[in-house]
């Protein structure tokens, strides 16, 4: 500098603020950046989803200078600060120049460098005073020959690039090239380069006035070529980029891949989470499902999910919550929405029958036309298939997914004790009584969603252990992505026993046998994997819900079919609506990928725990053929005969807590109460009410009601109390005549 220069520096740098005098370092200005945007990361560092958080302003990830395009950097500086690379901080030509235009009253531009821009775009003072004031420009112009002090050029024009404001909601390279023109900043060319430059003067700047000075400068660097169809093409692109939606926001940051977990994990701009998904297997998962349901339009089916758990860590690996584009409700997430269960809580059912010794897997139920009385009315459970099989074992039921065998295991078990341990088993949507839902809960009545599903399959897996999910990797604390509705006690909680691991073994070792569920899905079905995992299958009513959710000896895989608005699909069931994805899901875990580092994953059938035996059994009469089976230790008997199906027997009405009304206007004779079975009684077991003796419990049985309270118990020949209830009756006033 001249000595004239430096004596002006020097009056500049004495008139400065002493806050100017502490300007960020360029590293503190990096880091002080923020992205309006938050991304969720892979549990491996990838990219999987990214959303905008911050309304009101686009600010993508910071640039570095050699990911900028050299096109648009030569623009900038020759569009903004044509000796940038040659001054301090300060163009002494320029600012004499209009220091002497101003002065003849010429209207011309000032003679601010990109220096001076980046201290205006980052000094307090800057945003305070602004920079048309005379002051606003003494401490641009002194913040600037501190910055050229301690910062490089290379830095200067890095940090003015990102922090620039181009148009619009658009602030920084990076947003402005992705928006504008649907590229990443290096890829920006020459006519790209000169209508962003020429933003820069006046970034809200009519077409056709960018256009003029886009092509001005585009002269300048001796690109005039460049200027034919110029206009046509800075319309499109500035007018599309202002007409952006969110949506085309969200495709222009990159892979999108996993959007419902990202939105309720994500919460602050900037953030770059870590999560648990793996992210190979959350994009082939995502193609999958989709896969599946477009082959499955024309049955009216255009919705699903998928969720994939690490049995022993519990974390989740893939989180696909709808179909994307296919689907009408793109936004629901299918992994928490609450839908109807189906037959997907049987093998819970199963499992705390035989946790109470009322069965075995080998104990023989009855499949044949069932009638309930439930006080509300009379429940008909029917199979899924319209045809009936008689005496069936308890694994050929389970495995087969029968429906009445099921209702009568619940009535011995009751409605209200499977509820409780549906509860401790994660289910906490089941927010009302086990007698409100009754004799259906069997067939899953209730509401729950594919998160809690999982979860559950997850502990039969782990030997009937429950524990909570994770989203996130590792040991750490983890966050709970949602803590209501579907997410209800899923991330949160104790890790307790749901199950003993004795009834959990015989109930993977039924879902696994593709023998027993041959007699509803044949041997070859999705379910048959050339590994060992156990899986199941369910159909809500009116096929509004189709679901499979099953495990490996490493990971759990559940997997939701239907319709977001309910809708009933058209004759897809479980195995044919779910079960093919989730075998598929459940291959790539296991077959592995040399080429990417997956090795080739086996899955041995569990060892049985204490207290688990096995021996060969035989039926009298031969219903089934001789097989070897697994027992609770104390449970076990190595012939099987039709007689122990009777101990399903359980009063069906009156039911317990019932209250019958006399009508006096009706004859007491034609008031008998039928004492109804939900089985078949043993031979010799009797109807005792209120101590007395009312007969056989064989054949029909008629009650003359008196009003009160009574206890109506069904005794075998031996004295031994099988089921017991206790009713009111109450008689009514007569009617005036």
């Amino acid at each position: 500098m001249s000595a004239r220069q430096n004596l002006l520096c020097g009056l500049l740098l004495a008139s400065l603020p002493l806050a100017a005098l502490a300007l960020p370092t360029y590293s503190e200005v990096k880091a002080a950046y923020v992205s309006s945007e938050a991304t969720l990361l892979a549990r491996d560092g990838q990219p999987l989803h990214t959303l905008r958080l911050d309304k009101t302003v686009r600010r993508l990830p910071w640039t570095p200078l050699n990911e900028i395009s050299p096109a648009l950097i030569r623009a900038v500086i020759v569009s903004e600060d044509k000796r940038f690379m040659e001054h301090d901080g300060i163009d002494w030509q320029a600012a004499g120049k209009a220091a002497w235009s101003n002065f003849w009253g010429s209207k011309t531009r000032g003679a601010s460098t990109l220096t001076m821009q980046v201290a205006g775009l980052i000094e307090e003072d800057g945003k305070r005073y602004g920079r048309r004031t005379i002051f606003g420009k003494i401490s641009q112009s002194t913040a600037a020959l501190r910055l050229e002090s301690f910062w490089s050029k290379q830095q200067i024009i890095e940090a003015y690039l990102n922090l620039v404001s181009y148009r619009g909601e658009l602030q920084g390279v990076a947003a402005m090239s992705r928006q504008l023109f649907g590229k990443w900043p290096h890829g920006l060319d020459e006519r790209e380069s000169a209508l962003a430059a020429a933003l820069l003067r006046s970034p809200n700047a009519a077409p056709a006035l960018v256009v003029k000075r886009a092509c001005n400068l585009l002269k300048e660097i001796n690109r005039a070529s460049e200027c034919e169809g110029l206009e046509g093409f800075a319309g499109q692109a500035l007018s599309g980029g202002l007409r952006e939606n969110e949506q085309n926001r969200d495709r222009n940051s990159g892979e999108q891949i996993a959007p419902h977990l990202a939105r309720k994990l994500l919460s602050q701009p900037g953030q770059q989470l870590r999560s648990s998904l793996n992210a190979d297997l959350q994009r082939f998962s995502s193609e999958a499902l989709r896969r599946h349901l477009a082959a499955l339009r024309l049955q009216n089916v255009e919705d699903g999910a998928l969720l994939v758990i690490d049995n022993a860590s519990g974390e989740i690996l893939a989180w696909v919550g709808s179909s994307g584009d296919l689907s009408s409700a793109a936004e629901v997430d299918g992994v928490t929405a609450l839908r109807q269960a189906g037959s997907t809580l049987k093998p819970f059912l199963y499992a705390l029958a035989f946790e109470r010794r009322n069965l075995t897997p080998a104990s023989l139920i009855e499949d044949a036309p069932l009638t309930l009385d439930t006080g509300n009315g009379l429940y008909a459970p029917q199979n899924y298939e319209p045809h009936y099989r008689g005496w069936v074992s308890a694994r050929m039921a389970l495995a087969g997914s029968l429906n009445v065998p099921a209702v009568k295991t619940l009535v011995r078990v009751t409605p209200d004790i499977f509820h409780q341990r549906l509860k401790q088993s994660g289910f906490v949507s089941l927010k009302e009584s086990g007698d409100w839902y009754g004799y259906s809960l069997a067939l899953g009545s209730a509401d729950i969603s594919l998160l809690m599903l999982a979860n559950a399959y997850r502990s039969l897996a782990n030997g009937g252990q429950w524990s909570a999910l994770r989203t996130t990797p590792g040991k750490a604390e983890t966050i709970a992505p949602c803590q209501r509705d579907g997410c209800a006690g899923v991330f949160t909680g104790k890790t307790h026993t749901a199950y003993t691991p004795g009834s959990a073994y015989l109930v993977g070792n039924i879902l696994a046998d593709r023998s027993a569920r041959a007699g509803t899905f044949g041997l070859e079905s999705w379910l048959a994997t050339p590994y060992w995992a156990a899986a199941k299958t369910g159909t809500s009513k009116d096929m509004r819900d189709n679901w499979c959710a099953g495990y490996s000896r490493r990971y759990t895989v559940a997997v939701w079919v239907g319709n977001a608005s309910g809708s009933p699909m058209h004759d897809v069931s479980g195995v044919s609506g779910a079960a093919p994805i989730w075998r598929e899901v459940m291959d790539w875990l296991h077959r592995g990928d040399p080429q990417r580092g997956r090795e080739k994953l086996g899955s041995a059938a569990p060892k049985a725990p204490p207290g688990i035996v096995n021996l060969p059994i035989r039926f009298e009469p031969a219903l089934e053929p001789p097989r070897q089976e697994w027992f609770i230790a104390g449970t076990e008997s190595s012939v099987i005969r039709t007689a122990t199906a009777n101990s399903l027997a359980r009063i069906a009405y009156p039911a317990a807590g019932s209250i019958i009304a006399l009508d006096p206007d009706i004859p007491p004779q034609r008031q008998r109460v039928p004492l109804r079975l939900s089985a078949p009684a043993e031979r010799g077991a009797i109807w005792r009410m209120d101590q007395i003796t009312l007969g056989k419990a064989d054949g029909k049985q008629l009650w003359l009601p008196q009003p009160g309270k009574h206890r109506l118990s069904l005794e075998s020949a031996r004295g031994e109390i099988i089921d017991s209830v206790s009713f009111e009756v109450r008689a009514m006033k007569g009617r005036s005549r």
